[in-house]
């Protein structure tokens, strides 16, 4: 064989060389990646659609005062929380920093509610409980607002 032949014979070995350590190398870092990694369930991780847990859940003032008006319990808060559709129409996911979900259900006692939740890092904020079957007559903190959060326009 001539001289040329060698030297191309030798760089495709090298390269075939440096490709098996190179996945290897991935490889190993991956299966360390993995045995370092937590349980996924016990990260918190709300980036990424509604966290249904109700150990984040908090309630605004806001939101009492307009439970105590309608008479929606924290129980049924949660259990709206837990197992409500979420109306994309009423929610904005990409507010910042705490995306708002709106969610809707019925009650054990058979009101229709929709529960406006605000999802922040480490909380989830009950913003404000509104029955959609009865209209009733609440005075509550932020009521210059409307049930959105954004400032109410002269109805002039």
């Amino acid at each position: 064989m001539n001289r040329r032949w060698y030297t191309f014979l030798l760089i495709v070995i090298l390269g075939a060389a440096l490709f098996i350590v190179k996945r290897c190398k991935n490889d190993v870092s991956k299966s360390a990646a993995t045995q370092d990694r937590q349980d996924p369930a016990s990260e918190i991780n709300r980036n990424h659609g509604f966290d249904r847990r109700i150990s984040f859940i908090e309630y605004t003032e806001h939101a009492k005062c307009r439970m105590e008006c309608r008479h929606i319990s924290q129980a049924e808060v949660e259990e709206i929380m837990q197992g409500g559709k979420i109306n994309y129409n009423k929610s904005n996911v990409k507010a910042n920093p705490c995306p708002a979900y709106a969610l809707e259900g019925v009650t054990k006692d058979n009101q229709r509610v929709r529960i406006v939740f605000g999802q922040c890092d480490h909380k989830t904020k009950v913003v404000t409980v509104i029955d959609l079957d009865t209209e009733w007559s609440c005075h509550c903190p932020g009521d210059d607002r409307d049930e959105s959060g954004s400032p109410q326009k002269n109805r002039n």
